[in-house]
């Protein structure tokens, strides 16, 4: 059945190169192209010292971003992992000033494209061409995020070539004597600036509001934005040394278009072209990744009805075609009532709080000790990195002036009322920040669990998680009719307790108590008891096929609460107490494997227990061949494992001979009637296919 428009999910369109696109690109345009002139005007040539100082200042926090976004993909970024830490009234502060942070960038991009146009038409109207521009890239949005990432990767394509030639041409005129008096303007005023041009780094992290549309989130998302940093670091303050050493200092300070200026006066008015056509479109590609990003937050509040349900609809191209739409209108009303230096200030107010509290919610989550909590990045020295992104967030934001700090009380007070009068009464959920309570003897929310788990799910396994090789491995057997769970539970014991050398007290005291209190997932008329326990080297799983049905007693997680369960299949995993989450991540995809359309046909009617396992594992990572003479197998027989000539990526992984099960060795011989379990990556499986002309 075809999921709706309006419930459909959003497609995964955006690869690494796209991650560092929109990052880079949403980065490297007002702040290079319109501001220097403008914070020129404030702290002289030191301005280099207060670029560099707000890279710094936005690194923690880029990698705190990084950790949540691979832990939780999900539309709406800051106001998703701020709404799952501290609950829905943080959630909605975040979200609500996240998204007009995002939408006073894109606003001063668009007029600062309105000045660079300009240049090239007498008289121009700044404000005219923002409105449109804004207007044009809504229409854009509304074709998918794939469309607009394209569109995006060429646009920055074309603006880093235009910037290496502009840093590289443009060094040989620097003026050194124009730094002079580099402290001229003080060093208070230096720092106060920090606060201001941190909005050139805004767009970096803004990628992150896209993770659900991110292929291979937990690699591309923080590569990409970490690429990204180091790039715009090193075009910012090359850039800059061009700039103030090219142009006069009375000039620099009172020009909306110092790239081009300073490419006047180093390349004549051929530079001035070249490098005007640079800025316009670094300022598009803001302008297009910015409506893109910010419309993603109405959108993620809808679904958790902090906004109308309306928001949360999508149209014919599986784009939010509300939440673009008010978002867009939003913008438009910024460009025509704010003065764009008001709009830099104002936007890195509340990006610095809202850096401050995305380290914060690290923190949060660490601390809440939830297994499902499943970042696939972490932030190296935990907890230092995370409390500094804070100290440096609240220390910039404490030198922005009285005007930026009421503006960021006012946005909070707004979001207060909002939620107390419109959502408080639609949402029934807290933060982690109850499961760190949960540990001093409070509240916890176990939903928050339970979301957490259905996003390891969606995300899959990891390269180096076992589960071919778990299920290859996995011992089979057949339940008895009339069999109750408890007797099966203890042979079940028995088999793992001979595996692992492990007390079967262990296992079937944990698949009991797991199945009493409701911690044994049912689905699709398969259960899936399971434990961790400390000693074990790998995780071990049991299959066990009751082809006659059997009726399971499972726990609600409430005193005397039961529900019967009839279940054909059980698979009891039993796996390392240090790794929860690869447990999950096993434990997920058995499920998902589950929950393919034909699945208990197959599991009732495979012949052996090879035809069992071959219904669980993924078909491009394994391959499961019986041993035939007459057939490209049969010259396998009465050959050992290592004198196979096997694609290198290629693990024999077990061997059915009639009834026994035998975990190979590179001396086991094969025998004709043999059914071999294989694994190993897609490209290697593919080419065993081939080799063996299936």
């Amino acid at each position: 059945m075809t999921t709706p428009p309006h419930t459909a999910g959003l497609r995964k369109d955006i690869s690494l190169f796209g991650v560092f696109a929109i990052a880079l690109g949403t980065t490297i345009s007002s702040g290079f192209f319109l501001l220097p002139g403008l914070a020129f005007a404030q702290a002289g040539p030191a301005i280099i010292v207060s670029y560099l100082l707000a890279g710094l200042v936005v690194l923690p926090p880029l990698l705190c971003k990084s950790e949540l976004a691979t832990a939780m993909p999900r539309a709406g970024g800051v106001y998703f992992y701020m709404d799952r830490a501290f609950g829905p009234l943080a959630g909605t502060i975040a979200g609500l000033s996240t998204w007009i942070s995002l939408t006073l960038k894109t606003s001063f991009a668009l007029v600062g494209s309105g000045y660079y146009i300009g240049l090239f038409i007498p008289d121009p109207p700044v404000l005219l061409i923002a409105i449109v521009l804004a207007l044009l890239f809504g229409g854009i949005n509304l074709l998918g995020a794939g469309k607009t990432t394209r569109m995006q990767s060429m646009l920055v394509i074309c603006v880093l070539v235009l910037l290496c030639w502009f840093s590289t041409w443009g060094s040989f005129d620097i003026d050194t004597s124009r730094f002079n008096n580099f402290w001229g303007a003080g060093s208070e005023t230096v720092i106060s600036m920090v606060g201001v041009v941190v909005v050139s780094y805004m767009g970096l992290t803004k990628v992150a509001t896209l993770a659900e549309e991110v292929r291979n989130p937990e690699r591309n998302l923080p590569r990409g934005m970490l690429l990204a940093l180091l790039a715009a670091g090193l075009i910012y303050m090359t850039g800059l040394a061009v700039m103030i050493g090219v142009i006069p200092a009375a000039e620099l300070a009172e020009t909306y278009t110092p790239a081009a200026l300073a490419a006047k006066y180093f390349s004549g008015q051929a530079g001035m072209i070249t490098i005007s056509i640079a800025a316009i479109a670094s300022f598009l590609s803001v302008a297009n990744a910015g409506i893109l990003s910010a419309s993603r937050y109405p959108l993620a509040m809808a679904r958790d009805h902090i906004f109308p349900r309306l928001f949360r609809r999508l149209g014919r191209f599986g784009t939010p075609l509300p939440a673009i739409s008010l978002t867009v209108a939003l913008i438009i009303a910024e460009v025509i009532f704010l003065d764009p230096l008001i709009i830099a200030k104002y936007a890195g107010t509340m990006k610095l709080l809202l850096f401050a509290g995305v380290s914060a919610a690290v923190i949060v989550m660490r601390e809440s000790k939830l297994d499902s909590y499943d970042p696939g990045f972490k932030v190296a020295w935990y907890p230092w990195v995370p409390l500094l992104g804070i100290v440096l967030c609240v220390a910039a934001i404490s030198v922005l002036g009285a005007a930026s700090i009421i503006f960021a009380v006012i946005m909070i007070a707004i979001a207060v009322i909002w939620f107390h009068f419109y959502a408080s009464d639609r949402v029934d959920r807290y933060g982690a920040i109850f499961h760190v309570f949960a540990r001093l003897g409070e509240q916890r929310f176990d939903a928050l669990d339970t979301e957490l788990r259905g996003i390891i799910k969606e995300k899959g396994l990891r390269a180096a998680d076992p589960f071919d090789e778990t299920i290859a491995k996995a011992r089979v057997l057949e339940g008895d009719a009339g069999t109750d769970f408890e007797t099966l539970a203890a042979e079940v014991a028995g088999a793992l307790s001979t595996e692992t050398g492990r007390s079967s007290k262990h296992f079937l005291q944990g698949f009991l108590e797991g199945t009493q209190i409701g911690a044994t997932p049912v689905t699709g008329g398969v259960a899936l008891p399971h434990l961790r326990l400390q000693g074990l080297q790998r995780s071990h799983l049991v299959l066990v096929r009751c082809k006659n049905g059997l009726n399971l007693e499972v726990g609600s997680g409430i005193p005397g609460g039961k529900s019967s369960q009839h279940v054909q299949a059980l698979f009891f995993m039993a796996s390392p107490e240090e790794d929860p989450a690869q447990h999950l991540r096993l434990l997920a995809s058995l499920a998902g494997a589950v929950e393919q359309e034909g699945f208990m046909n197959r599991w009732l009617g495979a012949e052996g227990h090879a035809d069992l396992k071959a219904a669980l594992l993924r078909s491009d990572y394994s391959l499961t061949l019986t041993i035939e003479a007459g057939s490209l197998t049969g010259t396998w027989i009465d050959r050992s494992i290592a004198s196979l000539d096997l694609p290198d990526g290629i693990l024999v992984a077990l061997v059915h001979r009639g009834t026994e099960r035998i975990i190979p060795t590179g001396r086991t011989k094969i025998e004709r009637g043999d059914r071999v379990i294989v694994i190993g990556e897609q490209d290697d499986i593919q080419q065993l296919r081939q080799d063996l002309g299936l």
